[in-house]
């Protein structure tokens, strides 16, 4: 039986609304009817004052913290400590409009929830590349979340393009996308498939485990390309250009390659790391990991999500952010589109995102 505590401070407040908490008493274990938190900025009333809760994410529990001063945070059901005061009910929990969830100086020039059709992808194209374009230059944080898929159908000379010429600060995948990447780059193949020509190779389909092995006995890829091994392709690029990534392993893989994390709670982790202070999140046709950076994004993040099949686009949109824009379409004829209208530099001077 949860037994419900009052803050040490209760008494200075008589408001009838003062949230419950519980102390938790088995690690890694929320005390019953704990508040399930969502994606959008959440306050609760403590001590006479309202909280806005940090590290804002959905699917947490909210912790309160007196060390140095009262706060509160999302906190991770195996992350909660025994001792830990966690807020549950829903008194003294307040969400602000849905629609307010971006600061005031965040003004996003074309985003808007739904998910657009085949014929509005050059029109969106061309507003993604203004709106990249403003990012770099006033320094804000993008992230890609990449899927195989991005390789094999030709877009991983584009992505890597967009790593080289500044536009993305993070990347997160799993362990295949840095494979038939690495693939590519070695044996110009994608799943043994000759990528100019679009026809199997005599012995192709063995060039995604030779890539692997090739790599393990480098050590890591990194040292790949340090010895001239890995001289191109989007893993190339993101070591040379100093770009973070984080590979999360899962059960399908071959290998895997020495960089992929095959601790899922390690890996969550590392995502959660890079992802803190993101502006936008591009998408790209990886269902699993899109799904799992989805519910670690508090509202006010710009999301795109791109892909072949609607229903990932709609799932992605479906969790609620007024920022999520879903594009139905070809990852890699949407990623060479994009890099084409960023080197035109015609780029449309529409509505510009202040800084």
């Amino acid at each position: 039986m949860t037994q419900l505590l009052h803050c040490p401070q209760l008494s200075l407040c008589s408001y009838t609304e003062e949230a419950h908490v519980a102390s938790v008493t088995q690690a890694g274990v929320a005390p019953d009817h704990f508040y399930g938190t969502t994606i959008y900025p959440t306050d609760v009333f403590i001590a006479g004052e309202w909280l806005r809760v940090k590290n804002q994410r959905m699917d947490a529990a909210i912790a309160l913290n007196y060390t140095p001063t009262l706060s509160a945070e999302c906190k991770l059901l195996r992350d909660l400590e025994v001792g830990d005061l966690v807020v549950v009910g829903e008194e003294g929990i307040r969400i602000p409009d849905k629609t307010t969830a971006n600061p005031p100086d965040r003004e996003f020039s074309f985003m808007s929830s739904g998910v657009s059709s085949e014929r509005q992808v050059r029109l969106i194209v061309e507003r993604l590349a203004n709106d990249l374009l403003t990012y770099r230059e006033s320094g804000w944080k993008v992230v890609i979340t990449a899927g195989p898929v991005v390789i094999h159908t030709g877009g991983g000379d584009a992505l890597a393009t967009l790593i080289r010429q500044g536009y993305v600060q993070a990347l997160l995948g799993g362990n295949a996308i840095a494979v038939h990447d690495i693939e590519q780059a070695l044996f110009g193949t994608s799943l043994g498939v000759d990528m100019q020509q679009g026809i199997n190779v005599r012995g192709g389909h063995r060039h995604h485990l030779q890539a692997i092995n090739c790599i393990r006995r480098c050590g890591t890829i990194e040292r790949a390309v340090d010895q001239g091994i890995l001289n191109h392709g989007v893993m190339y690029e993101c070591v040379k250009q100093g770009i973070p990534f984080a590979l999360a392993g899962s059960i399908r893989d071959d290998g895997p390659l020495p960089d992929t994390i095959t601790d899922t709670v390690v890996a969550q982790q590392e995502y959660a790391r890079l992802l803190h202070g993101a502006d936008m999140i591009l998408m790209l046709s990886s269902m699993l990991h899109s799904i799992g950076v989805g519910n670690m994004t508090p509202a006010g993040v710009q999301i795109v999500c791109v892909d072949i099949n609607p229903a990932v686009v709609t799932k992605l949109c479906d969790r609620g952010s007024v920022e999520s824009l879903g594009v139905v379409t070809d990852v890699g004829l949407f990623l060479n589109l994009l890099v084409q209208q960023l080197t035109q530099q015609t780029v449309p001077k529409l509505t510009q995102i202040s800084g």
